[in-house]
């Protein structure tokens, strides 16, 4: 026994495990038999490593003595030098008896899909943020204590703009008013007309008198009709300037207006973390404020030279448009009073207005109103 203990165990004195076997050895411990120990059986070569066969002997006594799901068909395990650092690692690999081998590598993962619900709570987040600044902005504003970027040129156009909005609407309104005033009075003329036609046939005594009567309502009737074609016109004309143009152009300001809250709330935010400490922790934040800032500022400008562009454009369509449609009401109205249905007729063919065959009795320019 201690001949098969000596040759077993030719170790370098300087591994730990030799030195074990020696102070076993000195102690007297093996001077009686006792049961064989597997481990003293395993033999060692001179270097330290385990024999080839005994380490397939060990790693199918491992994979027996495993459960069956690990997949040890794909497992080996590799013995490495006693005085390497990674002893006992077992590696993933393809056992040698196996039929399919796999070559190790690193695994790549896939990249991470975004959320979707995390990309609204982001938007929302931001949406949040900039709608508190604004409305900040605002109070400020209003409790006079906050600063404001105004442009006197360009709000002074503004402001005239939506004065002559209220004044066209009223133009409008009394223009309306008096064609629906005037559309009675030419269906009353009509129907006074058709009273004294048949009147003029039923008393010969006053068929010449009743006969003049019934001409001269028809014929105020006509020049009615086409002064309320020239009317309507008017209206249709001024209401595309209005509610159309003009309201076009104030939506414009409003995302002007929109865009200087916008640019005054974070110009106000850059002021306020200039004027604080400089550290590491505020100058990444004042270095994101000024981009933001930044932003902000060439959407002002934007919207800024956007309305100059449409004010502009704007006021050269109203001359235009009220130009012709001033010179169509004046001269129709003047035709119409003077009792000359030739000038009349005259002014509506200048400005390509087709009216109604006469003696009609449907409101033919409201219903197209």
């Amino acid at each position: 026994m201690s001949e098969h203990s000596s040759e077993s165990t030719t170790l370098d004195e300087s591994h730990p495990a030799a030195e074990e076997v020696q102070s076993d050895s000195e102690g007297g411990a093996m001077a009686q038999e006792s049961p064989k120990n597997s481990a003293a059986e395993i033999p060692v070569t001179s270097n330290g490593q385990l024999e080839d066969s005994h380490e397939h002997s060990f790693n199918r006594d491992l994979k027996r003595s495993l459960p069956v799901g690990l997949g040890l068909s794909e497992t080996k395990i590799t013995s490495h030098d006693f005085d390497s650092t990674k002893e006992g690692v077992v590696e993933a690999g393809p056992f040698p008896g196996g039929k399919a081998q796999q070559k190790s590598g690193p695994v790549v993962l896939a990249e991470e899909v975004k959320n979707p619900a995390m990309e609204k709570l982001e938007l929302v987040r931001k949406w949040s943020l900039n709608t508190y600044k604004c409305t900040r902005q605002i109070i400020s504003e209003k409790l006079g204590r906050g600063s404001r970027t105004v442009d006197l040129e360009l709000e002074a156009q503004i402001d005239i703009l939506r004065d002559n909005k209220k004044k066209y609407e009223n133009i409008l309104k009394l223009a309306q008013t008096l064609s629906t005033q005037l559309f009675q009075m030419v269906h009353t003329q009509r129907q006074l007309g058709d009273a004294f036609a048949d009147l003029s046939l039923k008393s010969l005594e006053l068929h010449e008198e009743f006969g003049y009567n019934a001409d001269t309502q028809k014929f105020l009737a006509r020049n009615g009709e086409t002064l309320l074609g020239a009317i309507n016109f008017f209206i249709a004309s001024v209401n595309t300037l209005v509610n159309k143009t003009i309201e076009d152009t104030l939506l414009t300001v409003k995302q002007y207006e929109s865009a200087r809250i916008e640019y005054d709330a974070y110009r106000t935010d850059l002021e306020e973390l200039n004027l604080g400490p400089r550290d590491a922790n505020t100058l990444p934040k004042i270095e994101q404020s000024q981009q933001l800032f930044q932003v902000h500022k060439e959407k002002y400008d934007k919207m800024r030279n956007d309305v100059s562009i449409k004010l502009k454009f704007l006021e050269e369509n109203k001359v235009k448009v009220l130009h012709n449609q001033l010179v169509l009401f004046h001269n129709a109205i003047a035709a119409y009073f003077a009792g000359n249905q030739k000038q009349l007729e005259q002014t509506l063919k200048q400005f390509h207005i087709k009216l109604k065959n006469p003696g009609a009795d449907a409101p033919s320019w409201l219903e197209e109103q």
